[in-house]
């Protein structure tokens, strides 16, 4: 078991009681996109973050578990409650500074393939309502322990080509449940400072946006990618950017229906008409809009540990959080 634990302080006023035992996460990894996933006790639906045992994970508490040096480290956590309307399960996730997300390709598969794993669910085609609907994820086991997984993507939604955020490149924004900006071009990938281009990305988009920088793939797949994730950085692999990127590739007559794309951390899968037709999406025209039904991501999952958390850093958080808003307030 690994144990993430922070100095001791008193427990605030107004903060939960947690349990002295520990608080129960799973990590895993999905082509290096890492994720904390809690589902033990599986937590009932419920009105925003409480929990049925009274545990509560407010935006300070997820930064401080996420944190890399002083937390256990992920990209971002997810919160499994029961599901309801038709769906197994839902999925409530937050990204590593502590922000609401939509929806995220990759952790959506570490769900699943922990609720497999953890007995929460016996079929290997799983429903999941996530905050951009509900998605359905079909399993399969290796014979190492991880998982080959298949997620409805729901459609992608192709916006207007924008001002690009990088020389060389051309632009388009992309909603796959949540925003992208898309820039492709023939560039070199490593000599890209992405963190730089975030805010000129942003303001292209109109708000805070994921971005990811694309050009023909190098070592047989069809599109190499990198990706600042928004709330989180860069990050080693982007499910729903890597979709985003392959339906503007697509979309500009640069890759058919089935493309693979180069993360740092490893290759995924687009398909495109999985569900039937892929529809007609925009073509080369920038301001022209379209959608692409019918989108479909698959890609390696594995579990990495089960992280048994000393409740302590989330009290500390909490205080910490509390000082800097005070500290905040002095100073204003």
């Amino acid at each position: 078991m690994v144990h993430a634990a922070a100095r001791r302080h008193s427990r605030p006023a107004g903060t939960p009681p947690l349990q002295r035992a520990g608080f129960p996460l799973v990590k895993l990894e999905a082509a290096g996109n890492d994720f904390l996933v809690a589902l033990v006790p599986l937590l009932p639906r419920a009105t925003g973050r409480s929990g049925a045992d009274g545990r509560v994970l407010t935006p300070a508490q997820v930064r401080a578990v996420c944190d890399r040096r002083r937390g256990v480290g992920a990209d971002g956590l997810i919160v499994v409650r029961e599901g309801d309307h038709g769906a197994d399960l839902e999925m409530e996730l937050y990204n590593a500074d502590g922000s609401v997300a939509e929806m995220s390709g990759n952790g959506i598969r570490c769900l699943v393939h922990a609720a497999v794993m953890g007995g929460i669910v016996p079929s290997r085609t799983v429903r999941v309502a996530t905050a951009a609907g509900l998605r359905t994820v079909a399993y399969e086991p290796d014979e190492v322990g991880g998982a080959w997984a298949r997620v409805d993507m729901g459609p992608v939604r192709l916006g207007s080509e924008v001002a690009s955020p990088l020389p060389g490149t051309r632009a388009r924004l992309a909603d796959v449940g949540n925003p992208h900006v898309v820039a492709i071009g023939e560039v070199d990938l490593d000599a890209v400072d992405l963190e730089s281009l975030g805010a000129a990305a942003a303001r292209a988009a109109g708000g805070p946006v994921n971005l990811e920088v694309v050009r023909p793939g190098r070592r047989g797949a069809d599109l190499d990618l990198r990706v600042l994730e928004r709330g989180v950085g860069e990050t080693l692999s982007c499910g729903t950017g890597t979709c985003a990127a392959a339906a503007v590739a697509y979309a500009w007559g640069m890759a058919g229906d089935t493309v693979t794309v180069d993360n740092p951390g490893g290759r995924l899968e687009v398909r495109f008409g999985a569900g039937g037709p892929a529809g007609s999406p925009a073509g080369s025209s920038g301001g022209a809009l379209g959608t692409i039904e019918g989108v479909e991501l698959a890609g390696p999952v594995r579990k990495i540990a089960d992280v048994d958390v000393d409740p302590a850093l989330f009290v500390g958080a909490e205080i910490d959080s509390v000082l800097a808003d005070v500290a905040d307030h002095e100073g204003g």
